[in-house]
C-alpha cells in the first residue's frame, strides 16, 4: 500500500508516532499541477500530475547541544515510512550540534482543516481560459503573428505536524501564464506574462492585443550603443530586481559586514534612507490576491531559515517604509545573534507608495528614453554592493516625445537594485506582476513601473 493512499494528516501523525527522537517535525507536501502548452497558434500538450513529498526533521539533545537531521523523499510507501523516520534520526545522531538549534515552536492553534483531504487542481481550472486562448489563436493567425507559450497551475497542500503539538495546514495555489508573439519570419518577438491564483483574472485577448502593438513597434529598428539611458522599467523587471534584493537582505550577513546592507564600521543600515521617494517594500501573508503561508515552512536550514522555526507565525513586515530600511530577514537564531527583530522571509513582496499613473502615462511624459519588456539571466557580480548583471529580452523600445518610435537592440546591464532605488525619479501604479526571471521560484509580487534617469546598459547584446 502506498502512503499516498492515506490522507496526508494520517501520514504526518503516523510518522510522529514512529519517532524516537527528542523532537520531530513532519512536513507533507501534496502537489497537483495542470498545464497547457502551445506553439504556432495551436495547442501542443496538456496534462495533470500529482505527487507527495514527505520531510522528516529529527532533533536529538546531547551534552554539547541539540542536533538535527533532515530527510525528504517523494512517493513514500507505507513500508518506507519508518525507515524514513529512522534515517532522519540517524542523520541527527551523526551530526554535530545544530548552530540554529531552538526549542520547537509551541502554542499555535491548529488549522481547522488539518484533517481534511488535500486541495487539488485539474484541467477544469482552464475551463474559461482555454476557449479564450483558442479565440486568440484565430485572431493572431488573421493578424499575421504566431503565439507561443504555456499556462501552468499548481496547488500545494502543506501539512506540518510537530512533537510539540502543532498541527498546521496551508493550501497554496500558484498560476503562471507566459505568452510570446513572433512575426512569421521570427525576427520580431514580444512577451507578456501574468501571475494568477485561478486563471479567472487572465484575459488572453487583452494580452494578444498588447503583443500585437509591440510587434508593430518593432517594425522600425534602431541601433543604439551601450551607455546610460533614461529607462522605464515595467513591473515585471522591477520585481525581478527587488526579489533578488530581498533574497540578499540577510540580517546575519549584514551584521557580519558582507552585504550592501552592512554599515561601514559595523552594524547594519537599518534606519537609513534608501530612496527619497515615499516607497514601501513589504510582505504580507494575507495580502489580497497574493496570499501565502501564514507560518514558517522550512524544509532545511540555511542562512536565515531554520527547521526549528517550522510553524512560527508570520506577520505583515515592512522591509522598507517610505524609503527607509526597516527590517532584514532573520530566523529566531540569527535574530538572537544579531540583536535584530525576528523577521522570517514571507513568500510575497509588494512595492507601493508611487503615483497612480499607468506605464502608458509614464511613456507619454518621456522626452527620450528606453522602455523595457523584461530582464533575464540575472546574476550577481558583487555581493558587497549587490551589483547584478543580466540581459534585456523580447523588446527594448525607443521612446521619443512621448511615443514609442521603434525597437532597439538588446543590452547587457550592470546595476544594483539598492542603487537604483536611490536614483529613481518616478514610480507608477502598483499592480500584480509576474517576475519573469524568477517565476520558477517566486511569483507573488506587486510592483509599480519605475523611471530611472541613467540605467546602465553596459554593452550591446545580440540576444532576442
Amino acid at each position: 500500500m502506498s502512503a499516498r493512499s492515506s490522507k496526508p494528516h494520517e501520514v504526518v501523525e503516523r510518522a510522529l508516532e514512529l519517532s524516537r527522537a527528542d523532537g520531530c517535525v513532519v512536513i507533507a507536501d501534496e502537489q497537483s499541477t495542470a498545464n497547457l502548452r502551445w506553439a504556432g497558434n495551436a495547442l501542443t500538450t496538456n496534462g495533470v500530475t500529482r505527487g507527495r513529498t514527505l520531510t522528516v526533521v529529527a532533533t536529538v539533545d546531547g551534552k554539547e547541544g541539540t542536533a538535527s537531521g533532515v530527510v525528504s523523499r517523494s512517493a513514500v510507501t507505507a513500508d518506507e515510512l519508518e525507515p524514513l523516520v529512522r534515517a532522519a534520526e540517524a542523520a541527527a545522531r551523526c551530526a554535530g550540534p545544530a548552530e540554529d538549534a531552538q526549542p520547537l515552536v509551541t502554542g499555535v492553534a491548529a488549522s481547522p482543516e488539518f484533517t481534511e483531504a488535500p486541495a487539488e487542481t485539474s484541467s477544469a481550472v482552464f475551463a474559461d481560459f482555454a476557449p479564450a486562448l483558442g479565440e486568440s489563436f484565430a485572431r493572431a493567425r488573421a493578424g499575421g503573428r504566431e503565439l507561443y507559450g504555456f499556462a501552468n497551475h499548481e496547488l500545494v497542500s502543506t501539512y506540518v505536524g510537530t512533537s510539540t503539538g502543532l498541527r498546521l495546514r496551508h493550501d497554496q495555489p500558484n498560476g503562471t501564464l507566459e505568452l510570446n508573439a513572433k512575426s512569421p519570419d521570427r525576427t520580431r518577438s514580444a512577451w507578456a506574462g501574468r501571475s494568477t491564483r485561478d486563471f479567472k483574472d487572465v484575459d488572453p485577448a487583452a494580452l494578444d492585443a498588447e503583443l500585437a502593438v509591440r510587434l508593430g513597434w518593432a517594425e522600425r529598428r534602431v541601433e543604439l550603443p551601450a551607455g546610460r539611458y533614461e529607462t522605464l522599467l515595467p513591473p515585471s523587471a522591477v520585481a525581478d530586481l527587488l526579489i533578488y534584493q530581498l533574497w540578499s537582505a540577510s540580517g546575519r550577513d549584514a551584521v557580519e559586514g558582507r552585504t550592501v546592507f552592512s554599515k561601514p564600521g559595523g552594524g547594519t543600515r537599518v534606519g537609513e534612507k534608501l530612496t527619497d521617494l515615499p516607497l514601501t517594500l513589504r510582505s504580507d501573508p494575507n495580502e489580497p490576491g497574493l496570499e501565502s503561508a501564514p507560518f514558517v515552512i522550512a524544509h532545511s536550514s540555511g542562512g536565515d531559515e531554520s527547521v526549528f522555526d517550522n510553524g512560527l507565525p508570520l506577520a505583515a513586515t515592512e522591509w522598507m517604509r517610505e524609503g527607509e530600511l526597516r527590517h532584514l530577514t532573520t530566523s529566531r537564531h540569527s535574530a538572537g545573534l544579531t540583536g535584530l527583530p525576528v523577521a522570517p522571509g514571507i513568500d510575497n513582496v509588494i512595492l507601493d507608495g508611487g503615483e497612480d499613473r499607468s506605464l502608458d502615462e509614464m511613456v507619454a511624459d518621456t522626452e527620450r528614453g528606453l522602455l523595457l519588456t523584461c530582464l533575464w539571466y540575472i546574476r550577481e557580480v558583487d555581493p558587497a554592493s549587490l551589483l547584478l548583471t543580466g540581459l534585456t529580452r523580447d523588446g527594448v523600445y525607443l521612446v521619443e516625445n512621448g511615443e514609442v518610435t521603434g525597437e532597439v537592440n538588446n543590452f547587457r546591464f550592470n546595476e544594483t537594485p539598492v542603487g537604483l532605488l536611490g536614483r529613481v525619479t518616478e514610480a507608477g501604479r502598483t499592480e500584480k506582476t509576474l517576475p519573469r526571471e524568477w517565476s520558477d521560484w517566486f511569483t507573488r509580487a506587486a510592483m509599480p513601473a519605475l523611471r530611472v534617469p541613467d540605467f546602465n546598459m553596459s554593452s550591446v547584446s545580440q540576444g532576442v
